[in-house]
């Protein structure tokens, strides 16, 4: 393939993790290597390793999507509303829309394949859930208004979120139809924030 320009900022990230996800889902992550996506892409593999430090990060490529939800949810609620409530608006959010970062997109089976499929894909994925962890309990500590343990609160969202995308991911898998699935995580994405109020109040 020829060597296109290998400026573009966000063009050019967007389009080298769309060449991966597509050479990823079609021969298995682990039988796929830079070189590979970046002839591809018709860039080179220095240029794919600038946008993404890790070939993981290639395939994991929504923690930043993941990280800006959470970080307005906290730095940008409007005034008078606890981080609880803001927190449930913007998921309970991404699910009614079937966002990626709700495991209800369309392309969601065959991306929990590939991950399932990959022991070096679920490690990172573990390492970016501890990241996005200690990235909100940050920006609970340094926020004046909320009264509660940032690091406990933030374990529990983030491993309570976790739970609910592996059984999403398993139930569409084993072929339930897209809308009782979207249904059970809507119902319990609401009973996680019930348990989370339980635990710490609803005005946090």
């Amino acid at each position: 393939m020829p060597r296109t320009s290998e400026r573009g900022g966000p063009q050019t990230r967007a389009r080298i993790a769309g060449i991966a996800s597509g050479l990823f889902a079609e021969r298995g992550f682990d039988a796929v290597t830079v070189a590979d996506v970046a002839r591809e892409a018709g860039v080179s593999s220095v240029t794919v390793f600038k946008h993404f430090p890790r070939k993981e990060d290639l395939y994991l490529d929504r923690s930043a999507d993941a990280e800006a939800v959470l970080r307005a949810a906290v730095r940008d609620r409007a005034g008078g509303t606890g981080v609880l409530a803001s927190l449930r608006e913007a998921t309970l959010r991404l699910v009614e829309e079937r966002h990626p970062l709700s495991g209800l997109d369309a392309r969601s089976v065959p991306f929990f394949r590939t991950v399932g499929g990959s022991a070096a894909l679920v490690a990172r994925a573990r390492e970016l859930a501890g990241e996005l962890q200690q990235g909100l309990a940050d920006d609970l500590d340094a926020d004046a208004e909320f009264d509660g343990d940032a690091a406990l609160f933030a374990a529990m969202f983030i491993g309570g979120y976790a739970v609910l995308l592996v059984d999403a991911a398993r139930r569409l898998i084993a072929g339930e139809p897209a809308d009782d699935v979207a249904a059970a995580q809507r119902a319990r994405m609401s009973a996680l924030f019930d348990l989370l109020a339980r635990g710490f109040g609803d005005d946090v």
